[in-house]
């Protein structure tokens, strides 16, 4: 098996909407992703690890260059869609992991194999 992250971007308005606090309407949302866990142990693969991520609003950024670090407030790049959460998927292969990323509740999807690193 191979593992793959799925990064999940989507628009952030959601947390500006009475949803955000409405504890059904978040039982809701967690529901699409309990059922996206189960299709992904039907397909033979397995959750090994994710996170939901606070706004982008909230993120810190370094960056490395010559001199001393810097660090700024919020995402490296401004864009409409952020990232949100991602899930660790053990996959056998990455046709299976794309059809996956396609039964993922969020707007878009990247997925990337995970480096194998010796030792």
């Amino acid at each position: 098996m191979a593992r793959y992250v799925f990064l999940l971007y989507d628009a952030e308005d959601w947390y500006d909407t009475p949803a955000a606090s409405d504890p059904a309407a978040i039982a809701d949302e967690l529901a699409l992703h309990e059922e996206f866990c189960a299709a992904v142990a039907a397909a033979g693969a397995e959750v090994v690890g994710g996170e939901a991520l606070e706004r982008s609003s909230t993120a810190s950024t370094v960056r490395r260059g010559s001199g001393a670090p810097l660090v700024t407030d919020g995402p490296f790049a401004d864009t409409k869609e952020a990232l949100g959460g991602f899930y660790v998927i053990d996959a056998p292969d990455l046709d299976v992991a794309l059809r996956l990323a396609a039964a993922c509740p969020a707007g878009n999807v990247e997925v990337r194999p995970v480096m194998e690193l010796p030792g």
